[in-house]
């Protein structure tokens, strides 16, 4: 009898664990979905990078062996490529055009990407999906960018703005002798003030060559010099339906300083980007976009083949003295396409880790962009500028937390012709500018006055489309 019980406690023990590691293995294999999340796999394009080294391949890498794995989430890079091809891309898949890839469901925006998208309504609202008080941490001008039709698209991961670069070695051999100053950059009369000056300076160090000036400044985008001078004084710089420019009596107090300096030879004319008279010694100031650090070099290889060791430094961009601290912001963002409320919650999971105050930081400090929440530039900004090694970062980051503190960042309109009208302002500005540099260099004597104001009338009237 002892027996008999012994082995029916036995049997049932054995029952018991059986039905036991039944259920764990039906958990498994998804019976019990409750109790295990199925795996999700979520994809991006990105343009932070090359697709072999990446910061962001790296922080997404950083993300899939922790709070992936944890939540059985796993972010796959699609594509790493630049600005322009990502756009055609998106377009492309939006469009179904033949042999588009589908799009992907994160991918890096600008607002012309979604303003040119046939139906935006593919593209996740943040709202739904980030608090009201998560969204405040943003700078609010970051997250404004990005709202279209009244619905938050894009999401700022890592911004920039323009700043001004300065080859501080060349600038303090001309100061030496002129007298001027770095705090002279701080405003656009006094960039051009000294345009005019060095040009004469740099003609007179060689007295047996007749106008071999250089010119002092180069900027990149001329314009978001006019659109952020005019806005900064108080006027509007488009028309009201966004078709045109209202050219009003800001658009001239902008234009006057800036073409006379060019008339004079001080301001870069030609084309390219503002990285390459900086490299070869042909400009010695320049404003561009803070990203363009990367492309910057402490190494100037002059006409001669000879070379020079040179400081850069960065500095916030000017603005008028009478004038409004506006900036331009730049940088893109990430948009998230609508799917499976599975994949959707991946995105934003992956997202929100992203844009964590201090990962945030540690991400774009990488990359030689601004972060996008106010606790980021207050709380973790200064010590990781104080970690940087490179002096040329280290000056972009204290002119970063300066703009930051000191300047409001202007977004641009969102109008269907604005990438017409900055296309053929770029074009034509240099070339009427070129135009009048020739005419004064022939004819000396002419007034300049005359010369600026008619240089004016005659853009503004090829402009008009």
């Amino acid at each position: 009898m002892g027996e008999y019980v012994k082995n029916k406690k036995k049997t049932h023990g054995l029952l018991r664990y059986g039905l036991l590691g039944f259920f764990v293995v039906m958990g498994i294999t998804g019976c019990g979905r409750g109790t295990m999340k199925e795996p999700v796999t979520v994809t991006i394009w990105h343009v932070y990078g090359g697709q072999a080294e990446s910061p962001l391949n790296d922080m997404i890498a950083q993300f899939n062996e922790t709070v992936g794995k944890e939540e059985n989430i796993q972010v796959q890079v699609g594509s790493v490529t630049n600005t322009n091809t990502i756009h055609e891309s998106v377009l492309s898949s939006a469009f179904d055009d033949p042999g588009a890839e589908e799009l992907p469901d994160m991918f890096v925006s600008y607002p012309k990407t979604v303003l040119a998208m046939p139906d935006d309504s593919v593209l996740v609202d943040y709202r739904d999906y980030f608090s009201e008080e998560e969204l405040d941490r943003f700078i609010p001008a970051f997250l404004t960018e990005g709202q279209i039709n009244d619905r938050q698209l894009i999401l700022p991961v890592a911004k920039s703005t323009e700043v001004m670069f300065v080859n501080k070695t060349a600038f303090d051999r001309y100061a030496k002798d002129s007298g001027a100053s770095l705090s002279d950059l701080e405003t656009w009369e006094g960039v051009f003030r000294l345009a005019e000056d060095y040009t004469k300076w740099t003609d007179e160090q060689t007295p047996d060559i007749e106008g071999d000036g250089k010119p002092f400044f180069v900027h990149d985008y001329h314009f978001n010099y006019f659109q952020v001078g005019v806005e900064s004084l108080g006027e509007s710089f488009f028309t009201k339906d966004g078709t045109g420019l209202a050219f009003g009596p800001a658009f001239e107090r902008v234009w006057e300083p800036y073409a006379d300096a060019a008339l004079q030879g001080g301001i870069w004319l030609q084309g390219g980007y503002a990285t390459e008279p900086l490299r070869t010694g042909d400009a010695i100031v320049s404003v561009a976009s803070s990203a363009s650090v990367l492309y910057y070099s402490d190494t100037v290889t002059y006409a001669d083949n000879t070379t020079e060791k040179v400081d850069i430094i960065s500095m916030p961009c000017p603005v008028f003295e009478d004038g409004e601290k506006l900036v331009m912001q730049r940088g893109a963002g990430i948009c998230t396409v609508k799917s499976t409320p599975e994949r959707e919650k991946a995105c934003m999971t992956f997202l929100k880790w992203l844009t964590d105050a201090q990962r945030n930081v540690e991400f774009v400090t990488q990359l030689g962009y601004m972060p996008v929440t106010q606790e980021s530039f207050e709380t973790y900004l200064p010590d990781a500028v104080a970690r940087l090694q490179n002096p040329m970062y280290q000056s972009l980051y204290q002119a970063f937390q300066q703009t930051q503190e000191q300047y409001t960042f202007y977004t641009a309109p969102q109008y269907d012709a604005y990438l017409d009208l900055e296309t053929r302002f770029e074009e034509q500005v240099r070339q009427k500018l070129q135009i009048a540099r020739r005419s004064l260099l022939k004819s000396p004597e002419q007034p300049r006055e005359e010369l600026i104001r008619a240089t004016l009338e005659s853009f503004k009237r090829d402009y008009q489309p």
